[in-house]
């Protein structure tokens, strides 16, 4: 599986991003995409994920700020962050897998990577 994203950037505290994650190369029907984040100095944490079912979950503290959405016909997967606060920035990595056990996605436990994008909140 191939993950290119795209999207981040600088952006001031409240304001919103879009990143984009567009897959290709599945070799199951079924899959789960997931956002992870990396902060300098710190462990890498999940953000949010779906499966090509529909299921979604977020981690506690993006929810009611970040939305996770795909495009199944452009096999591309969104992540809009809103209301951004300084602690969200971090490197922000898609991946991809057709066995990860969704139940524990936030594990971080998929076989494939997109290639980061920075997102930067700073006034």
């Amino acid at each position: 599986v191939q993950l290119v994203q795209s999207g981040g950037g600088l952006v001031q505290p409240g304001g919103s991003l879009r990143l984009s994650c567009a897959a290709s190369g599945f070799t199951s029907d079924y899959y789960v995409i997931g956002w992870f984040r990396q902060a300098p100095g710190k462990e890498r944490e999940g953000v949010s994920c779906i499966s090509s079912d529909g299921r979604i979950y977020y981690a506690d503290f993006v929810k009611g700020r970040f939305t996770i959405s795909r495009d199944s016909a452009k096999n591309t997967v969104y992540l809009q962050m809103n209301s951004l606060k300084p602690e969200d920035m971090a490197v922000y990595y898609c991946a991809a897998d057709v066995q990860v056990a969704i139940a524990t996605w936030y594990l971080g436990d998929f076989g494939s990577w997109g290639q980061g994008t920075q997102v930067t909140v700073s006034s």
